[in-house]
């Protein structure tokens, strides 16, 4: 299926081109970015805005409406440029749980040696770091991040819960803590990770820490995948989950791509957007 063409239709229509590659060859960070961190996040979502549903047995998970295979072609490239992944404590919750798609790709599967091999050219290492932002620290790192290949770093507040912090050191993550409060704030985060040399970090967690990064101004483009299909349901998430923002902020569209492969009849759109 990933060997589908797929078309732009913004900034202006080009000819049609393969899926594979899309995010990986366009410029990711734009030209007059500031320097230092520069974040991105990607979600997939149906037409009437769902980007997870709670289920009959009460596990609240992206639907199967909109889960598909090209997309997530497309998230693993955006996993590949990153220098650290930003996840969250309720990801390896749900991890520990079996409701987590994967352990912080990019993925070992063969169909994306092409992105173990792209990072390999560029000097990386083969996955990237991983930030995990978290004030109640109540989760254990997988068996799969002990092992010292890969950096973990646990955002949290100067008053979290000090046993909890000392159980996650000694699992081998090096814990930061932030400034006090209920939660960590995403200009302290991203500025920790900054002083710490990183310069492009993919937020692959869920619409709470999309909120943060987005009410501190510091989630610099939103990749955001439409399947074109309407699901309904009352239980349900949104791009972003928690307080209002005031003011709202402005976004504008920096690229648009029209996929009909997508799931159904119906095809999806794969678009970028930019902090304005």
């Amino acid at each position: 299926m990933v060997e589908q063409p797929i078309q732009q239709i913004h900034p202006e229509a080009s000819a049609p081109r393969p899926l594979a590659g899309a995010y990986l060859d366009a410029p990711l960070v734009p030209d007059g970015h500031a320097g230092g961190l520069f974040v991105y996040a990607n979600f997939v979502r149906s037409l009437d805005g769902r980007i997870s549903v709670r289920g009959p047995d009460g596990i609240e998970a992206v639907p199967a409406d909109v889960a598909n295979p090209r997309d997530w072609r497309l998230f693993q490239e955006l996993a590949a440029r990153a220098d650290i992944l930003l996840s969250s404590g309720r990801y390896f919750r749900d991890l520990a749980a079996g409701q987590a798609q994967d352990v912080l790709p990019v993925s070992a599967d063969p169909a994306y040696e092409d992105l173990r091999q792209w990072r390999r050219r560029h000097g990386l290492p083969r996955q990237p770091d991983v930030a995990i932002l978290s004030a109640t620290l109540d989760f254990a790192l997988p068996a799969e991040l002990r092992g010292g290949e890969r950096r973990v770093l646990v955002l949290t507040t100067a008053d979290a819960d000090g046993a909890r912090r000392d159980r996650l050191a000694e699992q081998g993550a090096e814990v930061v803590p932030l400034s006090a409060g209920p939660r960590v704030r995403g200009r302290e985060a991203a500025d920790a990770l900054a002083a710490r040399g990183y310069r492009r970090a993919y937020s692959a967690t869920g619409p709470w820490v999309a909120h943060t990064l987005v009410a501190d101004d510091c989630l610099d483009a939103l990749f955001l995948t439409t399947v074109h299909r309407l699901i309904g349901g009352h239980d349900y998430a949104s791009v972003l989950e928690g307080e209002r923002l005031a003011p709202a902020r402005e976004w504008h569209l920096t690229q648009l791509w029209h996929d009909p492969w997508g799931p159904g009849p119906g095809g999806q759109q794969f678009a970028r957007y930019d902090r304005c």
